[in-house]
């Protein structure tokens, strides 16, 4: 579990109303909210602990990210709290958590085809980054990731710049990281895509560990059928397009269950 920064236990409640510089940045904002509600909504949330950061449009070196000591279900679009790479928020005095920063800023600043990037612990994600073998190709859900996925060793709670460069060498060019006993990440060109990939990587994790806690003797595909499909998902499935084609059922579901992310 991440540190508190001091003072993170006051948050700014009534926050004067903020100005943005572009619609494009508000539409970010919505997006980044809806995606933190998401994860809650489908059990991918711990707390107040995790996180998800959006680029902000027109404004590479800054990012959106949850004020610490917010539940994901809590987050609005106003309430997020814009940051420079170097962890300092620029539009107002509410906290951020430390090891966000470590992490988020690390991809933000390698990677300038990354605008979203998903980071938190799911009891399936940690479970998973604990076994030596990681992801297994044994069903649909993991051969989507199982060339891609790349692993980074535990070195504590991420609160150490010099992990940075560690982090994002392990990284890569790929789109999705194991972070070794700690929990899952994914970066993508946009939130509904970074959400899809983080979604669809917690079910490859929960199939997993279901499978593996069965006892059952354990079916994997031929190495064929796996570059095979690995490949189908490759030219098929874009995972930002992948994305953004499901993101107006997800806000509908939002609407229905969970509505205000957009305040």
């Amino acid at each position: 579990m991440e540190d508190m920064n001091p003072g993170a236990d006051t948050l700014l409640k009534d926050p004067p109303p903020p100005e943005y510089s572009c619609d494009t940045e508000w539409k970010a904002r919505v997006d980044l909210a809806a995606c933190y509600r998401l994860l809650a909504h489908f059990g991918m949330a711990d707390t107040v602990y995790g996180h998800a950061t959006v680029r902000v449009p027109g404004s590479p070196d800054e990012y959106l990210i949850n004020p610490f000591g917010m539940m994901f279900e809590e987050v609005t679009a106003s309430s997020l709290v814009k940051v420079d790479h170097t962890g300092l928020p620029v539009d107002g005095v509410t906290a951020v958590n430390a090891a966000g920063f470590v992490i988020h800023s690390a991809i933000h600043a390698a990677r300038p085809d990354v605008d979203c990037v998903i980071h938190t612990h799911t009891r399936a994600g940690v479970a998973l980054s604990c076994l030596a073998e990681g992801l297994l190709p044994i069903n649909q859900f993991a051969l989507e990731f199982s060339e891609l996925v790349r692993y980074h060793d535990y070195e504590g709670i991420a609160l150490d710049l010099a992990e940075q460069e560690r982090l994002v060498a392990d990284l890569g060019s790929s789109h999705t990281l194991v972070l070794r006993n700690h929990g899952m990440l994914t970066a993508g060109r946009t939130v509904p895509g970074a959400f899809y990939l983080f979604y669809y990587l917690e079910q490859a994790a929960k199939v997993q560990m279901d499978v593996m806690a069965s006892g059952g003797k354990i079916v994997t595909p031929p190495v064929e059928v796996q570059k095979h499909t690995a490949g189908q998902y490759a030219s098929a499935f874009d995972p930002d397009k992948t994305g953004l084609r499901g993101w107006p059922a997800m806000l509908r579901l939002l609407g229905r269950h969970n509505p205000g992310y957009d305040q």
